[in-house]
């Protein structure tokens, strides 16, 4: 069984800076990709960033700039390190990782969601 746990969300103040991070446990043969997604009330879950096993990056253009994903393999962890944040990032942050299990397939994984609150 694998699980994805999030951390790092908060309240903070536009300008601030958050870093989320996401760790996989149980048995993984492999990840092939993780990605950071988010939601705010009323919005459909919006992929923010998202970085392969070749290091392929990708950035919503609505953060560009102001994001950065990077990963540590050694530990299944990817981590999402937020600048600048203004009041339109608000919303809960979810982890998504394709992994390969002992079962020999790959699946995505969803991890439970951190609220990112930013406000004044």
């Amino acid at each position: 069984q694998v699980q994805l746990v999030e951390s790092g969300g908060g309240l903070v103040q536009p300008g601030g800076s958050l870093r989320l991070s996401c760790a996989a446990s149980g048995t993984i043969f492999g990840i092939n990709y993780m990605g950071w997604y988010r939601q705010a009330p009323g919005n459909q879950r919006e992929l923010v960033a998202s970085i392969t096993s070749g290091d392929y990056t990708y950035y919503a253009d609505s953060v560009k700039g102001r994001v950065t994903i990077s990963r540590d393999n050694a530990n299944n962890t990817v981590f999402l390190q937020m600048n600048s944040l203004k009041p339109e990032d608000t919303a809960v942050y979810y982890c998504n990782q394709v992994i390969k299990t002992g079962s020999g397939f790959w699946s995505g994984y969803w991890g439970q969601g951190t609220q990112v609150t930013v406000s004044s």
